[in-house]
């Protein structure tokens, strides 16, 4: 029997379809386009029952309604092709029809089962990390990571999933060890330097996290756009601190935006650093428009609540009637019962909505009492923590807006914490320090600003 590249046993007749196996779980893993070579050899392959699972998976990456009509075909020969499989392949083929189901608990399950028998199934604890990351669950996924420790202790990938786990779990030292030791056994290991960066981030090593990221960003180059527009991202947000105003939009510009425009991640991700960016005080000029103009294709969207989230605030931000729709479809989504995250739709992402709508709408009072009911409970519609923080943001600037001096002092000093010097922050804190009367830590929080502009802006 031949095995895929971490010694697993797959069931294949031909080495192109072996090729095409490899190509997509390491491309999977390492966020390299080469994993679109799944598509062709399935088609190449249809007797191929992993072959066409693997397929059926990428196109539900897609995260979009159609997903599930284009994953179809390959399930289904995949299904049609099980006869004879390893035991370990016919589980994937079982959690790949529970997602296009919508049956995110069965698909957990079986990747649990999975992983448990065969801790080298690095695509599988990939598969599931990505969907406890969605329902909010970090223990699940440190959990499900530490499971490939010892078997695939020489595994960077491996190393490289456990980092953020620890990160998201709050153990960030751990976290960084792990990142480290990933890219000890792989340098160009971009999910541990997207690690490194939420450390950084979260213990406001700014300098040091955009002096970081900028001595690995050249390895990012031939990766997908998520990974490369992500983690460029990232570097983005060390730049707004640091109020490297021209650094933001030309990483905006050449990194973030532009890519993959009618990819989901591409879109979400141009949507909060646009946010972020006029929040911070830079001008954005017009590159609302075109992000607003993919986002909109996407019609009724409800696939994710943190992803329809953002397409909301596009659409709202640069008031397209489409804003109106996706409102419904939020309302509609929040009151079907029979999904297994409807909880997180109506009791989080319903207020989240409303209150991003009356955002834009000016609509402060509003905006600062929906966002408030969502905010503790952010996590459980997914998104990591430096990617919630676009919510908190929203918050914040309402509480701005609408002259709660008090409200924001509290908000901004508790920021403060892990940004001490930030540019727009201190700024922020300067003019509600002088809104508050309290002149001398007006001064106090300008004077940070400064010496952080003298030192670092470009």
């Amino acid at each position: 029997m031949h095995t895929d590249l971490y010694g697993l046993p797959v069931t294949v007749q031909r080495d192109d379809t072996l090729q095409g196996i490899n190509d997509f779980i390491h491309g999977f893993l390492s966020y390299h386009p080469k994993a679109t070579h799944i598509i062709g050899a399935a088609d190449a392959a249809p007797e191929c029952a992993l072959a066409n699972a693997y397929a059926a998976m990428l196109w539900m990456f897609l995260e979009a309604p159609v997903a599930p009509q284009k994953a179809a075909p390959y399930l289904e020969r995949a299904q049609a092709a099980r006869g004879g499989v390893t035991r370990r392949e016919g589980l994937i083929i079982d959690a790949v029809a529970a997602w296009t189901q919508g049956d995110v608990p069965e698909l957990l399950a079986l990747c649990d089962q999975i992983t448990t028998d065969h801790p080298r199934d690095m695509s599988v604890l990939k598969l599931a990390q990505y969907h406890l990351f969605n329902l909010g669950d970090a223990a699940g996924m440190l959990r499900m990571a530490l499971k490939a420790l010892p078997a695939a202790e020489d595994i960077a990938y491996a190393h490289g999933m456990i980092a953020f786990g620890y990160e998201q779990c709050h153990l960030l030292d751990r976290a960084e060890a792990a990142a480290r030791h990933a890219i000890s056994l792989q340098p160009d290991e971009a999910w541990s330097h997207h690690a490194i960066a939420h450390v950084m981030l979260t213990q406001g090593r700014v300098a040091e996290g955009a002096a970081f990221m900028e001595s690995v960003a050249e390895t990012w180059g031939q990766l997908n756009s998520f990974m490369r527009s992500h983690n460029w991202w990232h570097l983005a947000l060390f730049y707004l601190s640091l109020g490297r105003h021209d650094d933001v939009r030309c990483a905006y510009d050449t990194h973030v935006w532009g890519l993959a425009k009618d990819y989901s991640q591409d879109q979400v991700g141009a949507t909060s650093l646009l946010a972020r960016m006029e929040f911070a005080g830079v001008d954005v000029g017009e590159r609302w428009a075109d992000v607003a103009d993919y986002v909109a294709l996407r019609g009724a969207d409800t696939v994710n609540p943190f992803l329809t989230l953002q397409y909301l605030y596009a659409l709202a931000r640069t008031k397209r009637s489409e804003a109106d729709n996706l409102m419904q479809a939020i309302r509609d989504r929040a009151e079907d019962t029979r999904q297994h995250d409807h909880i997180a739709w109506r009791e989080v992402a319903l207020p989240a909505a409303t209150g991003i709508m009356a955002h834009a709408k000016g609509d402060w009072p509003t905006a600062i009492s929906d966002m408030a009911r969502a905010l503790p409970r952010m996590s459980e519609c997914g998104g990591s923590h430096a990617q919630r923080d676009l919510f908190e943001q929203i918050h914040l600037d309402a509480l701005v807006q609408d002259r709660r001096a008090s409200a924001a002092q509290q908000v901004l000093e508790m920021r403060r914490t892990y940004d001490p010097d930030g540019v727009p922050l201190n700024l922020m804190l300067g003019e509600v320090y002088a809104k508050s009367g309290l002149p001398v830590l007006a001064e106090e929080a300008r004077a940070r600003a400064a010496q952080t502009l003298s030192q670092h802006s470009s």
